[in-house]
């Protein structure tokens, strides 16, 4: 079937940052048809969708998140070291059906914001790739691996064993890429980091982890090994393969330098959100993108920045960027969209997204102008950034298929959804209680 979308001001995000003010997308099946300057007659299709004015561009990916743990978003805040008061205790009491029923409810929060892919790390990682499969996101999906008793292994990196059944179970899905998920280089042993660098050749998979985002971190890692993460990891094998690492806050020149010689199999999740929020730092981005470095953007957990939408990362990246550097015109608001949108696919290899162009897979979204915070638009690269927000999404695709229309889920009830969760959660909510 052919979808026509018209009355649209498409955004390609292509390299030429092409535009089309009175645009119109065709879609079939899953692949875009044809796009271009609207004209009466100039293409036909079975269902018409009139965009209202709205901008379309392709969806947000969001490339470092833990969807598991809807159930932490606003607990122990304002708490010092709240990953070992709260976290790693709390996710004790975490269950395949509370994990489940958490990431049905941050899918559907990111697909209302606009988000047509992610990449995870978390327990139980075999129901969470079940419930993306179940909503048709397009997601990067990692067991977690840490040097430790877990949720789901009473083992100390039982994440590796655990990915030996969970990768090929997932191999060759048309949407979900299994990965291999280590926490950290200073919270795993220096054997189980080899480890996952042999898994990784054998399954041919990527790796995502937490990089350089502590400061005990460096200190632990500079004490046992005297190197710096990176050049932990560059001893290891991990920049021989696909991989994303996450935060890269105390990233030093030589570290830069380090990551690009790797080439664009390895890249940047930017999570400026969660990095402020917890007074960790501001990543040095400039420099990353001026060494060549593949950098997207990342909302972090919902516990670590509360929101899983980009548009709130967007102007966080902003605000942060420009006042760190000291330079208003410092990254331009187009230059953030791309990092939200084919950055963000470039990094997790989603191939043949990121931009709209004849051939490439129907992952989009449209932004209504209609609302109030919406008005006027001078340019529309800076209303997505600084005035949009993420109930401003109207409508979204993801590999031809409709998943939001008119601010709602197609194929799913919210309301359902939250009762689920909110069942899920009551032991949870108990423990939680005792520790606050």
């Amino acid at each position: 079937m052919r979808t026509l979308i018209k009355n649209v001001h498409i955004l390609t995000m292509d390299d030429q940052l092409t535009e089309y003010k009175n645009g119109y997308l065709l879609i079939e099946e899953n692949r875009v048809l044809e796009l271009g300057k609207w004209q009466e007659g100039i293409a036909s299709a079975e269902e018409v969708i009139d965009g209202e004015g709205g901008i379309l561009l392709p969806g947000f990916v969001n490339t470092h998140t833990h969807a598991g743990m809807i159930p932490f978003r606003s607990l122990g805040d304002d708490v010092p070291d709240r990953l070992r008061r709260f976290l790693f205790p709390l996710e004790a009491y975490m269950t395949p059906e509370l994990v489940a029923a958490s990431t049905a409810y941050a899918i559907s929060e990111m697909l209302l914001s606009g988000v047509t892919g992610f990449c995870d790390m978390y327990y139980f990682e075999d129901q969470v790739a079940q419930v993306c499969d179940q909503f048709k996101i397009r997601a990067v999906l990692g067991e977690t691996i840490i040097d430790m008793p877990v949720c789901d292994n009473p083992e100390p990196s039982g994440g590796l064993t655990y990915s030996e059944t969970f990768l090929p179970k997932w191999q060759g899905h048309p949407l979900i890429t299994p990965a291999l998920a280590p926490h950290a280089p200073n919270t795993n042993t220096y054997e189980g980091l080899k480890q996952t660098v042999e898994l990784s050749k054998r399954f041919d998979v990527p790796i995502t982890l937490h990089v350089a985002e502590m400061d005990y971190e460096m200190k632990e890692l500079a004490e046992r090994y005297q190197q710096t993460p990176f050049e932990l990891l560059k001893e290891l094998g991990f920049m021989e393969r696909p991989l994303i690492m996450a935060h890269c806050i105390h990233m030093t020149e030589a570290d830069i330098a380090l990551v690009a010689a790797a080439g664009e199999k390895v890249g940047i999740a930017h999570c400026i959100g969660a990095n402020t929020k917890s007074a960790k730092g501001v990543a040095p981005v400039k420099e990353m993108l001026s060494a060549g470095l593949t950098v997207g953007l990342g909302t972090d957990g919902p516990s670590s920045g509360n929101t899983l939408d980009l548009f709130t990362q967007m102007k966080l990246f902003a605000n942060f960027h420009k006042t760190f550097e000291k330079d208003r015109a410092l990254f331009p608001a187009k230059e953030i969209v791309r990092l939200a949108t084919r950055g963000g696919a470039e990094l997790l290899d989603f191939k043949e997204t990121g931009q709209l162009a004849v051939g490439n897979k129907a992952d989009f979204i449209i932004v209504e102008t209609q609302s109030v915070n919406m008005f006027p638009i001078f340019d529309p690269y800076s209303a997505l950034v600084y005035s949009a927000n993420a109930s401003n999404v109207a409508h979204v695709w993801v590999d031809g298929k409709q998943l939001v229309r008119d601010h709602q889920l197609v194929h799913h009830d919210f309301k359902k959804i939250k009762a689920n969760l909110y069942e899920q959660m009551e032991q949870f909510v108990f423990e939680a209680k005792q520790r606050m």
